[in-house]
Order: structure tokens, then sequence, then C-alpha cells
């Protein structure tokens, strides 16, 4: 009589992560400080340095850092407590089909963003390496996508090799290049942040470090329910995006004040680094490249109830196809889906504190929870609309008002 085999999903799609499955603190923390190491962050670090002077700028990225650690501790220990991936997070909060919104919504930006970060592989490299052709930079766009896609789809262990390599990479070299520079520049820090046009101010410079990785912020859960537990899941998750995103700040402020432009890799190539650049520059999109195909292969799994692998794969052919020629424009769009995204993640929290008992297993009874979808509906535009104070904040002040509301007339 043959065995009967039984696979086991490592990365528990469908499923709560069992204790076995769970990690400590410093291979969490590991994990979550690849999370943050977000390429794009540098685009903003240009933006305040460009805005403000050094002080503005330190209390900017501390005040923005500090809301956003808040926001995605919060959901790191959701996502901890409960072993719950975003998805399945989603189904309590929206309903079984309500948590298609925010699935659709995860998985959208974050292929939009790995198709982003892809570009900002290949442009340059192709640029310095290759002489700036179009073959080559597709050549790179496959390479560099393939590699990305292979990490995702092999899931969370995968996910865990890629950060230990990166992480200390990244953050020495890169803290090296910044040093070397700033060293070699007209006069100290303070004296070349001074030359900004100060057209920025301090509240709006927050509402940018916020902003900056936001959207991803949202799909903490789906890394923090491997943590231990709730405190773990927590603490891992503010220090890191604490100091992550204000590491990248810092790289594309330097980059700006030191050569004109928003990334390390242009600060590196100046200072004759080239090889370490092109290091440099590929692990850290890496690192954050292959948890946005991650999280919206679990997306895509939610919404047509298939396997997670599978739907990576999708995305992973997704974001290449359109990295290099829709760049742009897409930045664009995923701009606008930035504020979209917080709404719903406001709403897992909520759900979670308000109704712990419900977290207990996977099981969902409700199809559709439609104040939360109306309450991410009305925050995201209430986030894009309105010019006052810090769009994301707005959004999700706004879809928590929806959410109570609709609480305390299912409980009358």
């Amino acid at each position: 009589m043959k065995k009967e085999q039984t696979t086991v999903d490592i990365d528990f799609a469908e499923a709560a992560v069992p204790q076995y499955a769970r990690r400590g603190i410093v291979t969490m923390f590991m994990i979550m400080l690849g999370f943050t190491f977000f390429s794009a962050s540098m685009w903003v670090g240009q933006e305040l340095a460009d805005g403000l002077d050094f002080g503005g700028f330190l209390v900017s990225l501390i005040i923005g850092g500090l809301i956003l650690s808040l926001y995605t501790g919060l959901l790191g220990y959701v996502g901890a407590e409960t072993g719950m991936s975003l998805d399945l997070l989603a189904r309590k909060a929206f309903g079984s089909k309500g948590s298609y919104l925010p699935s659709a919504m995860i998985s959208f930006t974050q292929i939009g963003w790995f198709g982003v970060g892809i570009a900002m592989f290949a442009i340059p490299v192709a640029n310095e390496l290759l002489g700036g052709s179009t073959a080559a930079e597709w050549a790179l766009v496959i390479i560099a996508g393939a590699c990305m896609t292979a990490s995702a789809y092999f899931g969370i262990k995968s996910l865990t090799l890629i950060s230990y390599i990166a992480v200390p990479l990244v953050a020495i070299l890169g803290t090296i290049a910044m040093v070397m520079a700033v060293s070699r520049g007209d006069g100290t820090i303070i004296d070349q942040f001074a030359k900004s046009s100060g057209t920025l101010t301090v509240i709006g410079g927050a509402g940018l470090v916020i902003g900056s990785f936001v959207s991803g912020g949202t799909a903490t859960p789906n890394f923090s329910r491997f943590a231990r537990n709730g405190r773990i899941g927590a603490i891992t998750t503010v220090i890191a995006f604490f100091i992550g995103n204000s590491l990248m700040f810092f790289f594309g402020a330097i980059s700006s004040v030191y050569v004109g432009g928003n990334d390390i890799f242009e600060v590196m190539i100046n200072l004759g680094l080239f090889y370490l650049a092109i290091l440099v520059l590929g692990l850290n999109i890496w690192t954050t490249n292959d948890n946005a195909l991650y999280s919206a292969g679990l997306g895509l799994a939610n919404i047509f109830g298939q396997k997670k692998k599978p739907m990576v794969l999708i995305s992973g052919i997704g974001g290449p196809a359109r990295a290099v020629w829709v760049s742009g424009i897409l930045c664009g769009s995923l701009n606008i889906l930035i504020c979209t995204l917080p709404p719903g993640g406001i709403n897992l929290v909520m759900s979670f504190f308000m109704d712990r008992e419900k977290y207990r297993d996977v099981e969902v009874t409700e199809t559709v929870n439609w104040y939360a979808v109306a309450g991410v509906i009305l925050g995201a535009v209430v986030a894009n609309v309105v010019s006052w104070g810090i769009a994301s904040i707005n959004g999700m002040i706004v879809a928590a008002v929806c959410y109570l509301i609709g609480h305390a007339r299912k409980n009358r």
C-alpha cells in the first residue's frame, strides 16, 4: 500500500501560521528591514533635501517615521498575534468577497512597484555598463525579473535568505559611500542642505515620509505573521521601518546634495565604486521586489481562489513586461493608489481590536462588510482630493469613522 504524501504549504496562504513555523526576533528583524529597503524612498529623500534645511529634514524624518512606524507596528502586531496574512485578515474585516478590494489594491500596487524597481536597476546599469541600448535594458529587466520572481516563488525561506545577505551589505556599503560623499562635499552636511530652496514645510516633509511607504507597509502582516508573538512582530516592524526608511531617505538626500541625483548608485559611481554600486543597487531593489511579488501572489490567490506560487509567476511576468516603457506613467497612478491602501489597513487593525474572538480561526461567515468597503472608497477620495493635512491620515480617519458606524449598527 502506497503511503500518502502530504505537501505542506510553507507560506500558509490559506491558514494561520502555526507556532512551529514561527521565527525569532533576529530573523524577523532582518526580514522586515529588507522589506523597508525601498529604493523609491530615495526619491523622497531627494525631495526632502531640495526643500528643507538639515534641521527640517531631521524633524520631518522623525515625525513622519514615528507615524509610519506606529501604523505598520499595529499591523505587525495583528499579523503576528493571529498568524494571518493581509488577505486572511481582510476576509475577517471586509467579508469573504469584500476582501477582494484590499487584495486587488495591494496586488496591483505591488506588481507596479515591482516593475518600477526593475526599471530603477536596469536603466542606470545599462547606461553605465552597456552603453544604454534598449536591448541591454530589456536583457537586464528579464534577468533581474527572473531572479526576483524566483525568490518570491520559493516563499518565506528564500525571502529570509536574501534578507540575510542583502541587508548588511546594503547598510554597510551604502553608509560608507554616504560618509565619503559628505567628507568630499563643499562644507559640512548642514552647509550643503542650506543650499535648498526651502519650498517645503516640515509637515509637508513628514507627509512625504509617511506616503513613501505607507502602501507597501499595509502588507506588513504578510511577513510579521511569522513572528513568534505579537510583541516581536510589533517591535521588529517599528524598529525596521524607522531605521530602514530613514537610511533610504539619507541615501537619497546625500545623493541630491552631492551629485544632484536621487540614488546612492549615482553617488557610488561618482566616487569610483562602480561594481559596488551595481551590487548595492541590485540587492537594495531585490529585498523589496521579492516581498512585493510575494504580497501580490497572496492577494491574487485570495481573489481567484488559486495557489500562491502560480500567482507569483503571473505577477512576476506582468511587472517586467512594462517595467521600462511605462515606469513614469505607472509612478503617477501608483501615487494615487498609495492613498487607497491605508484606509484598508486601518480597518484591519480596528476589526481585530474590536472583536478579537472572531480571529481564533480563519473561518468567515460574512460575505461583504459594506461599511468597511465604503470606508476605503470614501477614505481614498478624501485622501486624494483634500489638500489640508496628511493625505494618508485623512483617508484613515474617514475609513475608521465608517467602520465604527458599521460596527455600532451591527451591535445595536
